[in-house]
């Protein structure tokens, strides 16, 4: 009997123009496109491109042996409105797993029949050149070098090959070792730089800047810049160039997957003849000839490049969203710390901001993501650069040890070594700023990765000489004590660009939970944001913010703070648009899930008189739900709030091994664990996060534990 072949026994080859056209279910050949933290970007067909996101692997994402231009076979899941596609894990990733394929053209006569077959083994993604590159060749000295536009299979490339020789045959005049003396003649006036109709390199390639390719697309050019990365693909070589005015990626060819160029790295010099290519709507130069600069030619490009940087990089003036006393004491660090931020994204040189998963660690981060990523477009021509060189990793501990660091250290080197990216500079936003994140930072400093500490609390002086940069009210010798970090990274943002200000103007007044400086009340009224609204934004990132905390939830945040609430995402998939409907709907829940648990513990405080000293104890283990909303530090925060009366009032909490500490007066949570410490020796006191007055102990010394702490807060009234 004959089999019946369904759609999920077999894979696709698809021949249309439009994401809509894809059929969800099916599984499709595709090409890798890049690489991103959250996932894999594949190419279904020129100008189709779809997301496989890593929860999707059956393994992670960097255990996958993939490299760019890979032939890979996927599952399209879902095409959203909007044309993104979500594509699902294939297990099958050779031809021979499926039980057959067919040709998927939409608008064409092969609709539905078998795919020609092509060479197939069972080692995994096929190694190819990118689809829509022709080949041409030219001798350098004495080596052939192959730029490409369209990828053509080898059986194509025999039978075109075949019929040039044929034609060449049929048309030829003389004899082959008159044939072979015309080819050398040939070579030779590559050799004296002229081309084939006499004109000269100099002629032929007009020296421009990146800035001015877009009018170019055909044209031969010229490029002088510095290599800032290379990566290999499975096809071309792609160096990307950097002059005085952006940077463009060059593809150079010789061979599929074979590194062209081999001399040539990051941080060369070089100058570059090509012509300039706009494909998938993205500008790029195929390399005819790339020859790294030395001498005085180097030294004269390489100095214009620095000019330029310097001049792009360092603000101007930097100019305060409002009259606010720490912000003016720290208003040359905040300039030095948006050029060290600019330069970055000059120089492609990747950004990795860790802040707190707290509402003002996100609003700070978010802020400067909103001045960065639209630099970042301006500057690099590739459509996912954004995700490429920016990456938010919210931290639950506002402290930036070992852990944290290990973990981005790890990511950077297997960046640098797959992708050839440049280590990162690493912001540091409301983390990073005390003692405890030495070893973090000093771990960053073995490998040579920028540090730009930017916090709003108290910061050590030691951590002044472990970052290159440190926006620090304290430091600067100006009181803090009503400034978020919030706030300054939104300061940071406006001096980062000024066409955000307005865009990051009501984010100071979101980050305070009370005590909002009036300044920023009136900032974000003028803004059109009234304190209701700041309440719901701010209640809404602080319930976000614990849910996969390790998240940026890049585009949720975006949706809450700079779309005034409405869901984008709503939007995009045709529902409802009600002017604050997103903020509000999660702002209630906020406040049903922190009522509930503030009564269960109302009810479950161990109230004490010391002296004149009122002490509220709260057993967090036993009269709370760990693993859900809300975290203990903002639980007892809000405690702390609803509870104090007048100014001698403290409230601790206890999670597990961990004993937050809550103050109407200034406490020193360092002397108060030493004193702890001495009193229960056999406890493990140790202070761990400063800034969240944040103390660890053993739990089989919680009772004593937690009477030496009260004792010594007590003796700080």
């Amino acid at each position: 009997m004959d089999w019946i072949t369904h759609d999920e026994d077999v894979w696709f080859e698809f021949r249309g123009n439009s994401p809509h056209q894809l059929t969800p279910g099916r599984y499709y050949k595709g090409e890798v496109d890049g690489f991103a933290e959250f996932g894999v970007f594949v190419d279904l067909a020129p100008g189709v491109t779809g997301l496989l996101h890593r929860s999707e692997l059956d393994r992670r994402l960097e255990s996958l042996d993939w490299d760019a231009g890979d032939t890979v076979f996927v599952q399209v899941k879902n095409i959203r409105d909007n044309g993104n596609i979500d594509l699902g894990w294939s297990i099958r990733q050779t031809e021979r797993e499926f039980r057959g394929s067919k040709v998927h053209d939409p608008d064409g006569d092969d609709d539905g029949k078998p795919v020609e077959k092509s060479d197939d083994d069972d080692s995994g993604p096929v190694k190819k050149k990118p689809k829509g590159m022709s080949t041409k060749s030219k001798e350098r000295n004495g080596e052939s070098q192959t730029t490409a536009d369209d990828t053509e299979d080898e059986a194509d490339h025999d039978e075109a090959d075949s019929e040039v020789a044929a034609a060449a045959a049929s048309e030829a005049t003389t004899d082959d070792h008159q044939a072979a003396e015309t080819e050398s003649a040939e070579s030779d006036a590559t050799d004296f730089d002229e081309s084939e109709d006499g004109a000269s390199d100099e002629e032929r390639f007009t020296l421009v800047t990146v800035d001015s390719l877009g009018d170019r697309v055909g044209e031969e050019i010229r490029l002088e810049g510095e290599v800032v990365s290379t990566r290999q693909t499975g096809g071309p070589t792609i160096f990307e160039i950097r002059d005085e005015t952006g940077v463009v990626d060059c593809a150079a060819f010789v061979e599929a997957g074979v590194r062209a160029y081999p001399d040539i790295g990051e941080g060369d010099v070089v100058r570059l003849d090509g012509e300039v290519e706009l494909r998938r709507d993205e500008l790029q130069v195929e390399t005819e000839e790339l020859v790294a600069l030395d001498g005085d030619e180097k030294q004269a490009v390489f100095q214009r490049l620095e000019d330029a940087l310097a001049a792009k990089a360092r603000p101007e003036t930097v100019e305060p969203l409002a009259d606010h006393a720490p912000v003016e004491a720290v208003v040359e660090q905040l300039r030095d710390a948006a050029e060290v931020l600019n330069r970055a994204i000059l120089e492609s040189r990747p950004i990795v901001v860790r802040h707190p998963a707290t509402a003002d660690g996100y609003v700070a981060g978010a802020a400067v993501e909103r001045a960065v990523l639209p630099r970042i477009r301006d500057e690099h021509e590739r459509a996912d650069a954004e995700y490429h060189y920016f990456t938010r990793r919210p931290l639950d501990d506002p402290v930036y040890g070992m852990d944290a660091a290990t973990n981005d250290v790890t990511r950077m080197l297997q960046d640098n070594e797959r992708h050839d990216e440049k280590l990162p500079l690493v912001l540091l936003i409301g983390v990073g700023a005390t003692a405890e994140s030495l070893d973090g930072l000093g771990l960053l400093d073995v490998y040579g990765a920028k540090r730009v500490v930017v916090d709003a609390a108290t910061a050590d002086e030691e951590v002044a000489d472990a970052a290159d940069v440190v926006v620090n009210p304290g430091l600067a010798g100006a009181d803090a004590a009503d400034l978020s970090t919030g706030a300054l990274g939104a300061n940071l943002a406006a001096a980062l660009d000024t066409d955000v200000r307005d865009d990051v103007a009501h984010l100071p007044a979101v980050s305070y939970w009370e005590g909002t400086p009036e300044a920023y009340v009136t900032l974000a009224e003028e803004a059109g944001y009234d304190a209701d609204r700041t309440r719901e934004l701010r209640e809404a990132i602080a319930l976000e913010a614990y849910y996969q905390s390790y998240e940026d939830k890049r585009e949720l945040i975006t949706d809450l703070l700079f779309d005034d609430g409405v869901s984008a995402g709503a939007q995009r998939a045709g529902g409802d648009a009600v002017e604050g409907n997103l903020a509000g709907h999660i702002a209630e829940q906020f406040r049903i899930k922190l009522d509930t648990e503030v009564e269960t513990a109302q009810a479950n405080l161990d109230v004490r008189e010391e002296g004149d000293v009122t002490v509220a104890v709260l057993d967090a283990d036993a009269y709370t739900h760990r693993f859900d909303f809300p975290p203990t530090s903002l639980l007892v925060d809000e405690l702390h709030r609803r509870n104090r009366e007048g100014d001698n009032y403290v409230t601790v909490a206890t999670s597990m091994d961990e004993l937050f500490v809550r103050a109407t007066g200034d406490v020193d949570i360092r002397e108060i664990a030493a004193a702890a410490r001495e009193a229960v020796p056999e406890g493990g006191v140790t202070a761990i996060a400063v800034r969240d007055n944040r103390i660890e102990f053993l739990s089989g010394a919680r009772d004593a534990v937690v009477d030496a702490v009260i004792d010594a807060a007590v003796d700080q009234f």
